[in-house]
């Protein structure tokens, strides 16, 4: 099943509620034809905003523009502009049954009863939910809900898919589960698709793209892979997983530390700190670094062993994430290796 896809086009889009309460700065955005957009950032920055106004739920203060392909939809409401959504807490009705929510939709546009029911027994199929489709909200699970507020979004063919957290209220287990299968149906419709997240793991999986968001404004856009491992200021790099600091001087094509040095990356010279993930740390015996520390705190996490290692720089402890075969002791002396190429040159925000 494939739906028709259109490009969305946001022009010195903001949003502001009163005179000290701009929600969003000005933001100018291009979301491909059938890509996947993922708006990721913490509770306040300013994505769920977004979303609402490419939904037509909220218009952006004067001179701000959207364009759904070339067509103006800044002044449409919701109604007009062919828009699917799904939301957090799912929003489906009580007193219907599966089928009847998802083909809800389609009875308001007063589709014919045939082509109504076929439709709906395909999207049925396409969720897994076809020997559900008679029971009632209330007699199905979390993920099953999730499955049928999607099924019935993408009902009426909508040219825009809208999702706002539409994961976070199941348990860890499902979540990942659905993770997965709603990357499989969202790249086998190629609709245009934005994801409203706070969860990394999420942004990674789905998006075509990432926006990393904050008080309102955009940080970085870019591939996951690209703003994971080539993230433009701290706020990203410690957004998108474990960062640590190093705190130091450059001399000598060396960055010299508390606990020793690294050899440097060109670029190096004149910063304060260098960066580096969690788990691109090498946990070595101490004779073999000339990074050395001290093992502060072990933990077991069942797939990885998570080290912190006092000593190494000045401050708190670094983090380093290892296999989970891992075995080292507190208060163990322990060496760091750090490739070069893994360190993260970021300057101040």
């Amino acid at each position: 099943m494939k739906l028709d896809s259109i490009a969305i086009t946001l022009e010195n889009c903001a949003k502001t509620y009163s005179q000290k309460n701009r929600v969003l700065q000005p933001i100018n955005l291009r979301i491909e034809a059938g890509e996947t957009l993922v708006l990721l950032g913490p509770s306040g920055c300013g994505k769920t905003t977004t979303l609402r106004l490419i939904a037509g739920l909220e218009r952006p203060d004067p001179g701000g523009r959207i364009l759904f392909g070339d067509d103006d939809v800044t002044q449409q409401p919701i109604e007009e502009r062919r828009v699917g959504m799904v939301f957090q807490n799912y929003a489906l009705f009580p007193n219907f049954s599966v089928r009847e929510n998802v083909g809800y939709g389609l009875k308001i546009k007063k589709t014919p009863p045939a082509r109504r029911r076929k439709r709906t027994d395909e999207l049925l199929a396409l969720v897994h939910l076809s020997e559900h489709a008679g029971k009632r909200i209330d007699q199905l699970s979390g993920g099953q809900k999730q499955r049928v507020a999607l099924a019935r979004a993408l009902a009426p063919e909508p040219r825009v898919l809208l999702l706002d957290e539409p994961l976070t209220a199941l348990d860890a287990k499902l979540r990942e589960t659905l993770r997965a299968d709603m990357d499989q149906l969202l790249r086998n419709l190629n609709v245009t698709t934005v994801y409203v997240t706070h969860d990394q793991a999420e942004a990674m999986v789905l998006g075509d793209r990432v926006i990393v968001m904050s008080a309102g404004r955009i940080e970085q856009v870019g591939a996951p892979r690209d703003i994971y491992f080539h993230p433009v200021n701290r706020h990203v790099a410690h957004f998108l997983g474990s960062v640590n600091a190093l705190s130091g001087t450059y001399r000598d094509g060396a960055f010299h530390m508390q606990g020793g040095h690294l050899p440097c990356p060109p670029g190096a010279d004149g910063l304060p700190e260098l960066f580096f993930r969690s788990e691109d740390a090498e946990l070595v015996p101490a004779e073999q670094s000339s990074l050395r520390g001290t093992v502060a705190q072990v933990q077991f996490l069942g797939e990885r062993t998570r080290v912190y290692v006092d000593g190494a720089t000045a401050g708190k402890a670094v983090c380093v994430e290892t296999s989970n075969r891992c075995d080292v002791e507190t208060g163990q002396p322990v060496g760091l290796h750090i490739a070069p190429e893994h360190l993260l040159l970021i300057g101040k925000d």
